[in-house]
């Protein structure tokens, strides 16, 4: 049996001195865990650094569901104080901070800019700039790999919670490298440590890893999901479903008015790699079309290696929004500002190139806005192949 890696939780109880004499808030939620699969929170409590906690979306548990409010509230195992950065803050401000050091960030992400977890990261590095704290980042795999990089840079004039920087939909760094980079390029210039993984290499996927598969968020349940994530999210800013509110969450796409067998076959027909579709029917529990029968398709992944995520998700949008008459972007709420579909995009030329059916045009333009990130992003690579 293959040793697992160690992420920087691992290494951390290794090394206590780490954190001696320090008074830790720890920013966390239940993927931070060690190889034997104990809490952080637990952890650091034990060893006495734990002051207080952060809350990203989900909760320090993972009790919460995806955009619902987290409240302050007292942590029943600890009786340690959680404050929320996914409610009224976003940020740490000085009463949450004032009986602190150190922030430690330990939180398994996806490997896709659409993921809040890494702006709650940003946030916490500025406020450990404006308060004058250290912060740690203990880093962890990111499961799609560290090689791949897909998908357009966001334009900044798009930057919001889904997408706050000018990166890549899928980055192909870890968290560690990604904190590195947003320090520097982006002139955080917090007081950062990265605690780094051992036994990681750029090629692995999650499973390569040895480590114990916990889904980051309650509608990532599978490595698949996570891959499927990258392309499919893009459906969370239009009137079909993505899936939420069934046992398949992203792998499942469809609508009351989608007829399944038709779009699973048109979209066999354009032979994308590593990827297969099938008819599906599926009821949502919640969400989109909750309680009504959705016709659709199931996707599934053949080849991980070969198959391009956000390329699938965009020409699945194309194929919808060219087929059926109902297909809808979401406006933006009340009328005003930029549509999620764009946030999420963090471009509105993705919008324009599905309503002219110019995606594979757009698909190539957006090589060469990777090209220019790939520059930026060696500069933070702390693993090899």
């Amino acid at each position: 049996m293959m040793r697992p890696v160690k992420c920087g939780i691992d290494v951390v109880m290794e090394k206590p001195e780490v954190f001696q004499n320090l008074r830790l808030g720890l920013i966390t939620n239940y993927t931070g865990v060690n190889q034997n699969l104990k809490s952080t929170i637990d952890i650091l409590h034990q060893y006495g650094h734990l002051t207080c906690l952060f809350a990203p979306e989900h909760g320090v548990r993972g009790n919460v569901q995806a955009g619902d409010h987290v409240e302050d509230y007292v942590d029943e195992k600890t009786g340690v104080q959680v404050y929320s950065l996914y409610g009224k803050n976003r940020k740490p401000n000085a009463e949450m901070v004032k009986d602190i050091d150190a922030f430690v960030f330990d939180i398994q992400d996806v490997g896709v800019r659409y993921y809040t977890y890494l702006y709650t990261m940003a946030y916490a590095m500025e406020a450990a700039k404006e308060f004058n704290k250290k912060i740690f980042v203990l880093d962890r795999p990111n499961p799609l790999g560290g090689e791949i990089i897909e998908g357009n840079v966001l334009e900044e004039v798009y930057s919001s919670f889904v997408g706050l920087y000018p990166i890549p939909v899928r980055y192909g760094l870890t968290i560690g490298e990604l904190a590195y980079l947003f320090n520097k390029e982006f002139h955080i210039d917090c007081d950062l440590e990265v605690i780094p993984l051992e036994g990681w290499k750029r090629e692995m996927n999650f499973e390569d890893t040895g480590l114990s598969f916990i889904a980051p968020s309650p509608n990532i349940p599978t490595m698949n999901t996570a891959f499927l994530y990258t392309g499919t999210c893009l459906f969370e800013g239009t009137n079909v479903s993505e899936g939420r509110g069934t046992t398949q969450p992203f792998e499942v796409i469809g609508a009351p008015w989608i007829r399944g067998e038709e779009l699973a076959e048109q979209l066999n027909q354009r032979k994308m790699e590593g990827i297969l579709f099938r008819p599906h029917y599926f009821t949502p529990t919640f969400s989109k079309h909750k309680g009504e029968l959705c016709q659709g398709i199931q996707i599934h992944i053949q080849d991980r290696h070969r198959v391009q995520p956000f390329k699938v998700g965009v020409s699945i949008v194309q194929a919808i929004a060219s087929t059926y008459k109902e297909f809808e972007i979401l406006p933006s709420p009340k009328g005003r500002g930029r549509c999620f579909f764009d946030l999420l995009a963090g471009t509105d030329q993705l919008q324009k190139a599905i309503k002219e059916n110019s995606v594979e045009q757009y698909l190539k333009q957006c090589e060469e806005q990777r090209k220019e990130f790939n520059k930026i992003r060696e500069k933070y690579l702390m693993y090899s192949n």
